[in-house]
């Protein structure tokens, strides 16, 4: 499985970040993430998730969600939890991480993956932009290892408020902690500009909050 890694500057051991894609592939707008992650001090790895079905690099663009259908029926939780806790062990081995300070962010598709990920691995930290089907999940909730920010845009026609809120029954529940934030002007893909739904203000706000939270949860 390869793998988008970017480090930040200097030497020492630092906190990582997991960057999870969206469904398009580790594209540049995923790149771009893992680049800003890193800026921020952290060791940042984006694993290409599409690896048994497609061939290295694998990416496709916005307006062909069509080509990577026959992919995302093919995905499963079990070989999802493969790839990143080979992802997560890769981190605890390398030297120039600190191995009790490991947490991940995703989008899309990886908001999901995100959830999936805390709910298996000892993670600090996991942020959720629109992870489309985290609802279908709601089972792992009990298993949440760390504090949860999500963010869902409130203009989006694909997660239903319903879905936000059988996630929150369900963290209520469960009693973990988690913040859940609706952006009422956002649709889904909102952080992403090279998206037609690009919301630079809500873009902006979100990325403030999770550089918050990050910095909170794995200092």
């Amino acid at each position: 499985m390869n793998a988008y890694v970017a480090m930040p500057k200097g030497e020492g051991k630092f906190p990582a970040v997991m960057v999870f894609q969206e469904a398009f592939g580790v594209n540049q707008h995923i790149r771009e993430i893992t680049d800003r992650v890193a800026e921020l001090g952290y060791v940042a790895i984006a694993p290409e998730l599409f690896h048994r079905q497609a061939p290295a690099g694998f990416e496709v663009g916005y307006n062909e969600f069509q080509k990577i259908m026959p992919i995302m029926q093919t995905l499963t939780p079990e070989t999802l939890l493969e790839d990143v806790t080979v992802t997560y062990n890769w981190l605890k081995a390398n030297p120039s991480v600190a191995a009790d300070k490991i947490g991940c962010i995703g989008f899309c598709l990886g908001g999901r993956v995100a959830l999936l990920t805390n709910s298996a691995l000892p993670v600090k930290a996991a942020i959720s932009f629109y992870g489309g089907g985290a609802h279908t999940m709601a089972d792992r909730v009990p298993s949440l290892h760390a504090p949860m920010l999500f963010f869902w845009g409130g203009k989006d026609q694909h997660i239903k408020r319903e879905h936000i809120q059988t996630l929150n029954d369900a963290l209520d529940a469960a009693g973990k902690p988690y913040i859940c934030s609706v952006i009422s002007y956002a649709d889904h893909g909102f952080n992403c500009d090279a998206r037609a739904s690009y919301h630079p203000e809500a873009s902006k706000e979100a990325w403030a909050m999770s550089v918050t939270f990050l910095k909170n949860k794995l200092a």
